[in-house]
C-alpha cells in the first residue's frame, strides 16, 4: 500500500474514495488501503441502520402525537409521516436485513420515540410504554391511529 493512499484518506476522503475505486477497477489491489476500505464498508452498514432507526423514531413520534393530540393534527405532521414511510421503504428495499433489525429493535425505538413525543407535547406521561403497532402497521400508507 502506498503512503499516498493512506495520507489521502486522512486529508481528502472524497478523493481517497475516487482513487481507491480507480485502483480496484484497475485490479491494482496490492495498492488498496484495505484496512480503511474494510472500516468504510462496516460504517456504511452502521449508517444505514442508524438512518432507519432515526426515521422509525421520527415516524413513531408523529404517529404517537397524531393519536394523542387529535386537535393538533396538521398537514405538516401527515407530511412527515408520509416522508418517513417513503424513506424507510426505500432503505428496506435496498436491505432486507435492516428491516429485520428495525423490527427486532422496535420496542426500544418506540420507548425513545415516546420520550421525545412527551417532551414535545410538554407532558410526562400518557403514552404507551410498549409499541402496540407492528412494523407493517407503521409502514402502511393507510394507517393513522385514532388513539393511543
Amino acid at each position: 500500500m502506498g503512503a499516498f493512499t493512506k495520507t489521502l484518506y486522512d486529508t481528502d476522503f472524497a478523493e481517497w474514495c475516487a482513487h481507491t475505486a480507480e485502483l480496484v477497477r484497475a485490479g491494482r489491489l496490492d495498492e488498496v488501503d484495505l484496512e480503511h476500505v474494510a472500516e468504510e464498508i462496516e460504517d456504511m452498514g452502521k449508517r444505514d441502520r442508524r438512518a432507519a432507526t432515526n426515521r422509525t423514531r421520527v415516524l413513531l413520534m408523529h404517529l404517537l402525537k397524531w393519536a394523542a393530540q387529535p386537535q393538533r393534527r396538521s398537514p405538516s405532521w401527515r407530511g412527515t409521516i408520509i416522508e418517513q414511510r417513503h424513506q424507510l421503504n426505500a432503505i428496506f428495499e435496498d436491505s432486507g436485513s435492516i428491516r429485520v433489525f428495525v423490527r427486532d429493535h422496535l420496542q426500544t425505538i418506540h420507548r425513545d420515540a415516546v420520550k421525545k413525543a412527551l417532551a414535545e407535547m410538554g407532558r410526562t406521561d400518557g403514552l404507551p410504554e410498549e409499541c402496540r403497532w407492528t412494523l407493517e402497521n407503521i409502514l402502511d400508507t393507510d394507517f393513522l391511529p385514532d388513539s393511543v
